[in-house]
């Protein structure tokens, strides 16, 4: 997807994590630079980082604050000592190793907990409104990145050697057919389908779309009927992830 990326211009990157929960309201990164150690709380003998991150944080306060208007409750995190969650640090170096890019993340509300998976499904679907209102008016151009696994049952025990290829495939049949699924119904560009399919797909699957950055990032381009290119599908610990590209300007979109 880097290659890819490379004939795109864009000014900065935008991305919903699952792995920044937040249980009241939706928040956003507000201090114009980041820096320190992330240590992964679940794996911390696999991931360590040194990250030096800036924060757009006038294109962030323009989201939140479209949000706000939109009738959600937002907050902007605005403690300099605050740790950036591993799935916004990894999937950015992934997309852009040079760091050369400043970002806005937007954490995950967790308000499945509170209410259900039909209701977080619904205000990240406005979430993608707002935030799209928000960057049209900005005159910026963005890469939107959703953040998160297809099917998310992981391995309960971890192999002697963590990079042990032969460990190394989906939880079980179950969960390959709903990942393949997904994948197909993605690729015929049938968004809104994946999303009104989402709440059984996360119920069936332990999906880590509950925490809403693939619904987010779909209305945020409006439901888009055109077929993504996809760079690679493969597992993790028994979790099943996909790289897709939607080409939104590419293809037309606004």
């Amino acid at each position: 997807m880097r290659e890819s990326l490379e004939e795109v211009d864009y000014d900065v990157i935008v991305i919903l994590s699952p792995h920044w929960q937040t249980y009241v309201g939706t928040h956003f990164l507000g201090v114009e630079n980041f820096k320190s150690l992330s240590v992964d709380p679940v794996f911390p003998n696999l991931f360590r980082f040194n990250y030096d991150i800036k924060v757009d944080v006038e294109l962030a306060k323009a989201i939140h604050d479209q949000a706000e208007a939109d009738g959600m409750a937002v907050k902007m995190m605005e403690n300099p000592d605050f740790r950036v969650d591993y799935g916004t640090i990894v999937a950015c170096h992934l997309t852009r190793p040079d760091w050369n890019k400043p970002i806005v993340s937007i954490s995950s509300n967790r308000s499945r907990h509170y209410y259900s998976v039909e209701v977080m499904q619904e205000m990240m679907i406005q979430l993608g409104e707002s935030t799209r209102k928000a960057i049209q008016a900005s005159g910026k151009r963005v890469l939107l990145i959703a953040s998160n696994s297809l099917s998310h049952r992981h391995f309960t025990t971890e192999s002697a050697i963590p990079e042990d290829m032969s460990k190394e495939h989906i939880t079980s049949h179950a969960m390959h057919l709903w990942d393949m699924r997904i994948l197909d119904l993605m690729r015929e560009g049938k968004t809104q389908q994946v999303v009104d399919e989402m709440p059984e797909f996360i119920e069936q699957a332990i999906s880590e779309n509950d925490g809403g950055s693939l619904t987010w990032m779909f209305s945020a381009l409006g439901m888009p009927t055109y077929s993504p290119l996809m760079h690679g599908y493969g597992t993790i610990i028994g979790t099943g992830n996909v790289i897709m590209e939607w080409q939104h300007e590419k293809k037309g979109g606004v």
